[in-house]
């Protein structure tokens, strides 16, 4: 069992960050390699061939170990969601009339790409509704995913967890029924990856998509993304000499090899030896591996346990707990509560939260306590 973490971050003892799925505070040996790193810009004459490649090697590494991937070489480097999304999709053949599954009010950067392609070449996007505020409304939607998937489904393009509420999904049934169909399943990891156990021997996404400044505790501007044995063969977004064979041999670059890197490589963005952000990445996931992503569940679970409940029979909504993340929560309020007077309560006692459709989402992490987790309890009526 994990203990506080806190220790391990630079945040301020004045206020009460739970706050995570916004972005992740930094991690001190986060921000030490960063400062290293922009240092040795200063000194070009210390940067040599070897460093364009063996940070993004050990980057690679150690998401697959995250995500238990068995060949690195299925870990594509990119500067965001969006980017991953768009590289999907220029890498499947649609046709007039293919459907694309998606979830309402899931993020917008696994939205539109699906929206502009309705536009341009006549898919249809099927986007399954939230079920209303009751018991059994994860299971519901659950199987409004399922029944949707049909003949016509070319991709379900979704999250593990909503990034508004953590109501979880469950990709086992779904990737099943993508199989049954010959559907793809592309996964926006973003607000799991890292906080929760995923397998992608187990799940077999296409696709897992991840920025890196939330669970994967790094700086923003870089992800990371698994692309499986589908998207082999595909054509880049960013055509770029580093997504090349032969791009070790710098004596050799003025022969042009259009030959692109195996597998996921060949979807590395343009400058993906980012010589700050890679290394910075690269200790983020170090961490969470050091953690394992059942003990921060587990630790998140237990910040919150019994005091979920006390709002519910306050009249709050809050997925049951079988049924959502620990690390990331939405509390749904009654008709008779004000969302301003929560807010300054929140406010008051210094207590950060984010604000996403009609939820107010709560993200603990290994950096928060119990006694914390009360305080915010005690804003709400």
């Amino acid at each position: 069992m994990l203990s506080c973490q806190k220790h391990l971050f630079s945040l301020s003892e004045n206020i009460i960050y739970l706050n995570g799925a916004y972005m992740s505070p930094q991690l001190k040996s986060v921000e030490e390699i960063g400062i290293e790193q922009l240092r040795l810009k200063a000194q070009p004459h210390r940067i040599t061939v070897t460093d364009f490649f063996h940070d993004k090697e050990v980057l690679r590494k150690r998401f697959a170990q995250l995500i238990h991937a068995r060949d690195p070489k299925r870990v594509a480097i990119i500067p965001s969601v969006s980017f991953g999304m768009a590289t999907v999709m220029k890498n499947i053949s649609f046709s007039k009339g293919d459907e694309i599954v998606v979830l309402e009010e899931q993020f917008p950067s696994n939205f539109y790409t699906w929206k502009a392609l309705e536009k341009e070449q006549g898919i249809q996007l099927r986007t399954i509704m939230a079920p209303t505020l009751n018991a059994g409304r994860a299971k519901t939607w659950n199987e409004r995913i399922l029944e949707a998937i049909n003949s016509k489904t070319k991709c379900v393009a979704i999250p593990y967890i909503h990034w508004a509420d953590g109501t979880c999904f469950d990709l086992v049934a779904i990737r099943q029924r993508t199989n049954d169909v010959g559907a793809y399943l592309i996964i926006d990891g973003t607000q799991s990856i890292g906080a929760m156990p995923f397998s992608v021997d187990e799940i077999k996404p296409d696709a897992l998509i991840c920025a890196g400044y939330k669970w994967l505790m790094a700086a923003y501007g870089l992800g990371v993304a698994y692309f499986g044995e589908r998207f082999d063969e595909g054509t880049p977004l960013d055509n770029n000499w580093m997504n090349h064979e032969g791009a070790e041999n710098f004596s050799k670059l003025v022969h042009y090899n259009e030959k692109l890197q195996e597998k996921a490589m060949r979807y590395d963005v343009g400058e993906s030896s980012n010589f700050i952000l890679v290394p910075m990445l690269g200790e983020g996931i170090r961490q969470v591996v050091d953690w394992n992503p059942s003990n921060f569940q587990a630790y998140c679970r237990k910040l919150g346990e019994g005091l979920m409940e006390q709002l519910t029979h306050r009249g709050y909504f809050i997925e049951q707990d079988a049924q959502r993340a620990h690390h990331l929560f939405g509390i749904y309020l009654p008709e008779n509560s004000s969302l301003d007077t929560i807010k300054q309560r929140l406010l008051d006692q210094h207590i950060h939260v984010s604000y996403r459709g009609n939820a107010i989402r709560v993200s603990p992490s290994v950096y928060n306590t119990r006694q914390e987790l009360e305080k915010l309890v005690s804003c709400f009526n």
